[in-house]
């Protein structure tokens, strides 16, 4: 069933109860504060986070269940924090630390809303079923180029790629391991290439992403099989309860490493960004940016635009091409 579209009335109105809800949670931190005012700062993690509810685990890994002061940004998972104890178990974030990345997309008035930071792997989950979207295939690795993150394309559903069919969808797949992007073959359901999974994501902290349908929550239910344990031992230690299973979380991998689940992604869309932006999210238009007769150069029809030539040569595929100017056209007119 389609999702169905918010009046601008109904946004502002969940806006209104969204402020509401946080000043009365910033109030609550404000006084906590104010009563255990002596105790020294800490630094920790943010591992999950459900609305205004952030579980921070300390230096030592014991988890602690902690409210965020005002004014001082969007919390997300995988944030590095300073927080202080107001009681056993309990907090208060006063300071968000500076992050190495952040994922974000825009909110329903188009500002970057994050959804995890300090990620060092995006990976990109497609399927052959559904068929892939380079188009949006594109724009994940646009967004790992502009946020400065490596991109791993992960082929879910792997048991269905044979015969006429599983070559042409290889082909596609091909022109981005051309262009430099690593891929990995993997089968949630018959647990095929989840060894050589566990070992690209060892050391990393890691978020998957991809279209409805691929599979990625399979792949995490795949790579945590004491996904549980770890939500038990979260809901006992903040007293989320049912909502930890909807917070977005980080969680431990058993080969080592880190995989954050965040519900925002489900909803990804690309930020708003310039055309010089995207044209560096282009990996393979790097050679030939700024060598185009124009400056200015939009990539359609003016003489000498080197990204055409590129095409014409075969150095960049035109499906590549097309994508980037629909993505835009998209930007210019505000649907990107």
């Amino acid at each position: 069933m389609a999702q169905r579209k918010l009046t601008q009335k109904q946004k502002e109105h969940i806006k209104r109860i969204q402020e509401k809800r946080r000043e009365r949670l910033a109030k609550r931190a404000d006084k906590s504060l104010e009563q255990h005012d002596g105790d020294a700062p800490l630094e920790g993690r943010v591992i999950a986070r459900h609305g205004q509810n952030l579980a921070v685990a300390d230096n030592e890994g014991n988890i602690h269940h902690c409210l965020s002061r005002q004014n001082i940004g969007h919390i997300v998972c995988g944030d590095r924090v300073v927080w202080q104890a107001t009681e056993p178990g309990n907090g208060v974030v006063t300071a968000c630390l500076e992050r190495s990345s952040v994922l974000a997309r825009p909110d329903y008035s188009g500002r970057e809303k994050p959804l995890a930071a300090n990620i060092t792997l995006l990976v990109i989950v497609i399927a052959p079923e559904p068929e892939p979207s380079e188009y949006l295939l594109d724009q994940y690795l646009v967004t790992a180029e502009t946020i400065g993150v490596p991109a791993l394309i992960a082929i879910n559903k792997a048991d269905l790629i044979s015969g006429t069919s599983g070559d042409a969808f290889n082909q596609r797949i091909w022109l981005y391991q051309d262009i430099g992007y690593p891929t990995i073959q993997v089968s949630a359901h018959t647990r095929h290439g989840l060894d050589p999974m566990f070992k690209r994501l060892k050391g990393e902290t890691s978020i998957l992403v991809g279209q409805s349908g691929v599979g990625k929550s399979s792949i995490i239910n795949a790579l945590l099989p004491n996904l549980d344990l770890q939500v038990g031992q979260l809901s006992d230690a903040t007293g989320l309860g049912r909502h930890t299973t909807s917070a977005s979380t980080c969680y431990s991998l058993p080969s080592g490493g880190e995989l954050i689940d965040s519900p925002g992604v489900r909803s990804f869309r690309l930020l708003k960004l310039s055309r010089s932006e995207l044209e560096n999210g282009f990996r393979d238009f790097h050679p030939f940016l700024g060598h185009c007769q124009f400056n200015d150069c939009k990539h359609l029809q003016e003489p000498d635009c080197a990204i055409k030539q590129a095409v014409e040569r075969g150095e960049i595929s035109q499906q590549r091409l097309d994508n980037f100017l629909h993505l835009t056209d998209g930007m210019s007119k505000g649907t990107g």
